[in-house]
C-alpha cells in the first residue's frame, strides 16, 4: 500500500510539472463552457450574471451597464473564439508565422485581462475575508461568476506564457533559452529588488488595518467622531468587524513578508511535523498570485468609483486606503515573482539553473 501512495504522489506531481502540455486544453475546455454559457444566455437563459435585473450590486461592476440582449452574444462569440485560439496555440510547433503568432497572442492577453482585471471587483476580495470570518451571506452567483472568470483568466495567463515559450525556443517550465536568463532573474538579483517590492506589499495593508482598528477603539482617524457614533448607532458592531478585517490584512502582511525571510523557505520550529522541511514554492506562489490580482482589480474598482465621484469628499478614511491597493497588488505580484525567480533552481526538463 505504501508503494501505491508513493506512486500516486508522483504520478500527480509529474502532471502539474508537465502543465504546459495540458493548460491549453484546461484553457480550451473552460472557454467552450462560458461560450456555451453565452450561447444559453443569448437565447434567453436564466443566470446571466452582469448588469441591472441580474447583478444585485451592479454599481460595483465596470459590467454593471451592460445588458444580456447585447452582452450575452459577445461572451458566446469570445468563448467560442477563444476555444478554437486555446487549440491553435496548444498545438502549435514554432510553425506559426510572426504576424499570426502576434495575433493569438494579442488576443490571449487581451482575453486573460478582461477576466482578471475587468470582470472582477471589490466583492471577490471582500469574499475571501468574509470567509475567514465565517460570514457567508455577502456571496451570490454573480460573485461566483467573477470567481470562476478569475480561474479562466489564469488559465489563459499560462496559456499564452507556455505558447510564447515554445515558440521562441525557450522552455516551456522555466522559460530559459540556450542564451541563459536576464540578469535581473537570476537569483541575487531577484533576492535584491524582490527585498523592497515585498516591504512595500507588507506595508500598504496596514494604512487599511490601522484606520479600522483605530475606528473599532472610537478613534476618528480620517473620519469625523460623528461618521463614526452614526454608523456605529445604524449597524451596532460594524466597527469591530472592520477591525476583525483589519486583523486578516496584518495576518496577510506578516505572510507576505515570509516571501524574503527563511521561514518562507524552510518551515520554522512551530510547525510540528513540518519542520526544517522546505516550504514547497507553489504553497506560497500560488495564494499570492491570487490575492496580487484580488486587490489588484479590487484597487481599480476603487479608482473608478473615485473618478466617478462615487465617494464624498469629507471622511476620506473610508476609501483613501484602498486607493493604495493597485500598487499593493502590483508589489505583491512583483514580490511573488522575485521569490519564484529565487527558488526555482535547477530546471527538470531542460537541466538549466542552479
Amino acid at each position: 500500500m505504501h508503494s501505491t501512495a508513493q506512486h500516486q504522489i508522483s504520478t500527480r506531481s509529474l502532471r502539474l510539472s508537465h502543465w504546459p502540455q495540458w493548460i491549453g486544453y484546461a484553457a480550451a475546455v473552460w472557454s467552450l463552457l462560458y461560450g456555451l454559457l453565452g450561447v444559453f444566455w443569448t437565447l434567453g437563459g436564466e443566470g446571466f450574471p452582469f448588469g441591472h435585473g441580474h447583478d444585485p450590486n451592479p454599481e460595483y461592476s465596470a459590467l454593471g451597464f451592460v445588458h444580456a440582449e447585447t452582452a450575452a452574444p459577445v461572451i458566446a462569440a469570445m468563448g467560442l473564439l477563444g476555444a478554437v485560439v486555446s487549440l491553435m496555440m496548444t498545438l502549435a510547433r514554432r510553425r506559426h508565422a510572426g504576424s499570426l503568432r502576434l495575433t493569438l497572442s494579442a488576443f490571449a492577453w487581451l482575453l486573460a485581462i478582461l477576466l482578471l482585471l475587468v470582470v472582477p471587483d471589490y466583492r471577490t476580495l471582500a469574499s475571501v475575508a468574509y470567509v475567514f470570518l465565517l460570514k457567508f451571506s455577502i456571496i451570490n452567483w454573480s460573485i461566483l461568476n467573477q470567481f470562476l472568470c478569475i480561474i479562466g483568466g489564469f488559465l489563459w495567463v499560462l496559456t499564452t506564457i507556455a505558447y510564447q515559450r515554445r515558440v521562441h525556443f525557450a522552455c516551456e517550465n522555466c522559460g530559459r533559452t540556450e542564451k541563459g536568463v536576464a540578469g535581473w532573474t537570476e537569483p541575487a538579483a531577484a533576492a535584491r529588488w524582490g527585498r523592497w517590492v515585498t516591504l512595500i506589499a507588507v506595508f500598504i495593508p496596514m494604512v487599511y488595518s490601522i484606520t479600522r482598528i483605530a475606528w473599532a477603539f472610537d478613534i476618528p482617524l480620517l473620519v469625523s467622531s460623528e461618521f463614526l457614533h452614526s454608523m456605529n448607532g445604524e449597524f451596532p458592531g460594524i466597527w469591530w468587524f472592520g477591525a476583525a478585517l483589519g486583523l486578516i490584512e496584518i495576518g496577510g502582511s506578516v505572510l507576505t513578508y515570509g516571501l524574503i525571510r527563511h521561514w518562507g523557505e524552510v518551515f520554522p520550529c512551530w510547525t510540528l511535523g513540518l519542520s526544517g522541511k522546505k516550504v514547497p514554492p507553489a504553497l506560497a506562489i500560488i495564494p499570492a498570485s491570487i490575492m496580487s490580482v484580488l486587490t489588484l482589480e479590487a484597487g481599480l474598482m476603487m479608482w473608478r468609483g473615485f473618478l466617478l465621484g462615487a465617494f464624498a469628499p469629507g471622511n476620506i478614511g473610508t476609501f483613501a486606503p484602498s486607493l493604495l491597493w493597485p500598487l499593493w497588488g502590483l508589489a505583491l505580484g512583483a514580490a511573488t515573482l522575485a521569490y519564484y525567480y529565487r527558488r526555482r533552481g535547477r530546471c527538470k526538463h531542460c537541466g538549466q539553473g542552479e
